[in-house]
């Protein structure tokens, strides 16, 4: 097979956005889907000169490819992943890795057993202005970290019925703020108690719009709290993210709507409201994430930004804000990482 055969799985809004990383990377990319969205993609790239396939079955692909995206809806991930690992694929995998913490463990686990790589692709560390914050909180700009907030807002969901059911996926602070959630562990370190609450219904798509917010706080090993803030809003919400990261030596912060060259890109003809974010000013964080992860497979030594216990714990962060949020208490997360409930 190829150096860089990629099979593809999903052809969605995110695949829409991995599709042009792996081309930049000269991959031969196979797509394989249920609903026969897969031939539909790859005609939109027939006749670019890319190498855009698609296959009828799970194993067709799996046969042609050394590594598999996952781009399907959540609760999907972790049989995929599964399949993939048997088969002995790297395996790239949307966030969050899986729907329950219990789950993403599990997936884990299978790829250190077959000794394949398991990427989380949680992008957000890719975006220029988080990786400038997280290096200047590891030089020690900052001095001791204190108080970090962070926030993410959009439109609620409304191009596929699984984001408006929660026991699909795990709603505003799973499919969310997971992002933020892996953010703030990646700047501030482990977390051992979480505190959530979630104001609206959180019902299924092709229901009147309904604004669902939700806010956890995370407190950390080090002793520095995280706010984070998300929210699905009416129709009309425009995406956007902050965060204010304080320390005994100062004080960072950024506001997606204040950056010019922040903006909402699509691929294709899109659903309302389906987008994904991006910034026209470097290259795309999904190519970025997508080169670390392929450079992995021939370097044992070359240790991506984000890695599979990342992935475990941003979920079993996730799942312990909504048992939080559910029961009203705090739930704490200590050394030897109980499971939440979730």
């Amino acid at each position: 097979m190829p150096p860089l055969s990629i099979g593809l799985l999903g052809a969605g809004g995110i695949a829409r956005a991995h599709l042009p990383g792996w081309l930049a990377l000269g991959a031969a990319v196979s797509v394989y889907t249920q609903d026969g969205s897969a031939e539909k993609l790859a005609a939109e790239y027939a006749g670019r000169g890319h190498a855009v396939t698609a296959v009828p079955t799970l194993a067709a692909l799996l046969d042609r490819c050394r590594a598999v995206d996952i781009c399907t809806p959540t609760p999907t991930h972790g049989d995929l992943a599964l399949a993939a690992i048997a088969a002995g694929r790297h395996v790239v995998c949307e966030k969050p890795l899986a729907l329950t913490s219990r789950e993403a463990e599990e997936v884990a686990a299978a790829a250190a057993a077959a000794g394949v790589r398991l990427h989380p692709a949680h992008v957000v560390r890719y975006f220029p202005a988080y990786a400038a914050m997280r290096a200047a909180v590891a030089r020690g700009d900052l001095g001791r970290l204190a108080v970090l907030r962070f926030t993410r807002s959009s439109a609620r969901p409304q191009w596929a019925p699984w984001f408006g059911d929660p026991a699909q996926s795990g709603g505003v602070l799973l499919d969310l703020m997971v992002h933020d959630i892996d953010i703030a562990r990646w700047v501030a370190g482990e977390v051992v108690r979480v505190h959530a609450l979630t104001r609206g219904a959180e019902r299924a798509t092709g229901t009147p719009a309904e604004v669902v917010a939700a806010t956890a706080v995370l407190t950390h090993a080090s002793g520095a709290i995280t706010h984070v803030s998300g929210l699905w809003g009416l129709p009309d919400q425009p995406f956007r993210t902050t965060f204010r990261v304080a320390g005994s030596d100062g004080l960072l912060h950024h506001d997606s709507a204040a950056v010019p060259g922040f903006r909402i890109t699509a691929q294709g003809v899109r659903a309302p409201n389906e987008g994904i974010p991006s910034t026209p000013m470097t290259e795309s964080p999904y190519l970025t994430q997508l080169r670390e992860f392929a450079a992995s497979w021939d370097d044992p030594g070359l240790v991506p930004r984000v890695d599979a216990a990342d992935g475990v714990a941003a979920v079993r962060v996730a799942c312990a804000a909504i048992e939080s949020s559910r029961t009203g208490r705090a739930v704490d997360l200590p050394a030897e990482q109980r499971e939440s409930a979730c």
